[in-house]
């Protein structure tokens, strides 16, 4: 169940960014009660200007005009003060609020990419994105929301409602009695009525950004099958349901801001009723009533925009919620602060009683399972999908923690280890390997952040790339598409060699390197992959067992367990074993397929 972030602890993700500028946010501060008080003067000295010229005589007598001129002096410095200090906050509050947008997204990013394996494989990539940039700007919406909006707001109507309590108490208490009443329905008509129905849209929202993103992403998949009608049709119910979803949200706005337009006017017939009244009886004066009508127009507008900031203020609220859960989820690197790096001679893998189920109780489970592999030997793991074999390599790179026992490498528990390093201690050249939408020459370096063009150069001719890519107009310097879509799987198969090839790390995985490649190009692969397997320990996930025969051992999966060990030679003289089986079953469609073919 998703966790309810309260108005309390949005506040309190601002204010750990705000704090990190404390000589900015008090520079901010004072420009804005700077602008409030020459805001709050405003009826003043309208009001001082309407009598200035309404008591005077005709013509006016020297001190009647020096006395409207100073009242218009100090109408027009009030205007200055005003436009100059708001504008000047404004300035500070741009270059103020991008560091702390550039500060959220970030922080969001960093913290999201160390999240575990099982996060990313229950999030949409496309709906994560989405959450992340939306929250920066819906810190921008609610950042100038309270800054722009309801602090200078709050200030200015209380210094209004003490300026007309020091001239008419009666008048002050009924104008404290309106905005408290509107505060409060407007509290909550956002909170009862409009929230519940923009957190139902946001939710819509993220659905239908996850599936464009999901779509766009397999779009190769999406033509393969002629199915873009079908995607057309999926994102039409899931925008019919946003647009539904948003449609009742901004009903629920202009309602609220109905309701609010009704206190509103009670306010400015009670106001200036009673200084009306106060005239009649000659209590008050043409610029007593002037002053009350500035102070009507001054509150009206500041509530008029206040019932909008809220609304913003709940919406931004809303929208920061994924972000704010992003910083309340540690990382994984959390708990590995302060241990030490994994320190790697040989590379000698050792599984102690090792349990494991995954979490959602799906695929393969290990109970007890024990197991050594030497120092510069090469295994083969088979079995069929969903024996275990990936789960060995998983578990081995900490992308799950074990549920019990231990996994050791070179006598290391790697449970108490850096993750960073033992990651960095193996090499996986995957089955389907993903490329970033960057140059060849990136994809490679990847492997080893700095290296020289040379070393590039030797990775890619190790992995037999070189060939392919000098025929490329840019060379190294090619773009290669999102997930490495401009290159064909024997091409990006091979900058995944070389990029192991450029690794060196001590312990390489192979997920069936050479699955994606030809006849021609495998003998040359194979022939590179010998030589990168001299010296380090190899784990090799067979898919094909007719390239594991040269193996120093071969173990074969079955639900979790371990049931065969062996060479292949040895296997395959057991009749009635797995491993014979299995080779059997693989000879018999390879004969079928060639037979269908012919």
């Amino acid at each position: 169940m998703t966790t309810q972030i309260t108005a309390r602890r949005t506040a309190a993700f601002l204010w750990t960014h705000w704090r990190r500028f404390p000589s900015l946010v008090a520079l901010l501060v004072f420009l804005m009660l700077l602008s409030v008080a020459f805001d709050v003067a405003f009826p003043i000295v309208s009001g001082r200007l309407v009598d200035a010229v309404a008591n005077a005589g005709f013509p006016p007598a020297p001190e009647d005009v020096n006395l409207a001129v100073l009242a218009l002096l100090l109408f027009l410095g009030q205007g200055v003060g005003f436009h100059v200090s708001r504008r000047a906050s404004m300035l500070v509050w741009a270059g103020f609020a991008s560091r702390v947008m550039r500060n959220i997204v970030t922080e969001a990013f960093h913290r999201v990419q160390r999240y575990s394996a099982e996060w990313h494989s229950n999030s949409f990539a496309g709906a994560t994105v989405r959450r992340i940039t939306r929250g920066m700007w819906a810190y921008d919406t609610l950042a100038d929301t309270l800054f722009i909006g309801i602090f200078p707001t709050v200030f200015v109507l209380v210094g209004v409602v003490i300026s007309i309590a020091f001239h008419w108490p009666l008048v002050g208490l009924y104008v404290f009695a309106g905005i408290v009443l509107y505060f409060t329905l407007t509290i909550l008509l956002v909170k009862y009525y409009v929230a519940p129905k923009n957190r139902l849209n946001v939710a819509a929202d993220s659905a239908m950004g996850g599936a464009i993103a999901d779509a766009i992403t397999c779009n190769p998949v999406v033509k393969s099958f002629g199915a873009e009608a079908r995607e057309d049709i999926r994102l039409s119910h899931l925008t019919l349901d946003w647009a539904r979803k948003a449609r009742r949200a901004w009903r629920a706005m202009d309602l609220s801001m109905l309701a609010q337009v009704g206190v509103l006017l009670a306010m400015q017939a009670g106001l200036i009723g009673l200084v009306i009244l106060f005239w009649t009886r000659g209590e008050a004066t043409a610029g007593d009533v002037a002053y009350a009508m500035t102070s009507y127009l001054l509150i009206n507008g500041y509530l008029r925009d206040i019932g909008f900031h809220m609304q913003n203020l709940q919406q931004g609220m809303n929208e920061i919620e994924d972000v704010i859960r992003y910083a309340d989820t540690e990382p994984e690197e959390r708990a590995d602060a302060g241990l030490p790096a994994l320190r790697v001679a040989g590379g000698a893998i050792r599984f102690e009683d090792v349990d494991f189920r995954y979490p959602n109780g799906n695929g393969a489970f290990y109970r007890g399972l024990s197991l050594d592999i030497p120092a510069g030997a090469r295994f083969a793991l088979v079995g069929q999908s969903g024996s275990g074999k990936s789960t060995f390599v998983k578990l081995l790179q900490r992308l799950y923690e074990a549920d019990g026992g231990r996994i050791l490498i070179d006598g290391q528990d790697i449970a108490g280890v850096a993750q960073a390093s033992l990651r960095r201690a193996i090499a996986l050249v995957p089955q389907e390997p993903v490329l970033f939408h960057r140059s060849i020459g990136e994809n490679i370096a990847y492997a080893k952040p700095g290296a020289t063009e040379a070393e590039i150069a030797e990775a890619a001719r190790l992995a037999h790339a070189d060939e392919f890519i000098s025929r490329l107009p840019q060379g190294f310097d090619t773009l290669v598409g999102e997930r490495g879509v401009k290159l064909s799987g024997g091409e990006r198969q091979r900058i995944a060699i070389a990029r192991a090839f450029l690794a060196d790390a001590p312990i390489l995985v192979l997920d069936e390197a050479t699955s994606s490649l030809d006849s021609v190009t495998e003998a040359h692969i194979q022939d590179a992959i010998e030589r990168l397997m001299e010296g380090r320990t190899t784990l090799v996930i067979a898919h094909r067992l007719s390239t594991i025969r040269r193996m120093d051992s071969i173990l074969v999966f079955e639900r979790g367990r371990i049931v065969e060990q062996g060479s292949h030679a040895e296997l395959m003289t057991r009749k009635e074993g797995v491993f014979r089986r299995l080779q059997a079953t693989q000879l018999s469609t390879a004969r079928n397929v060639l037979a269908d073919s012919a």
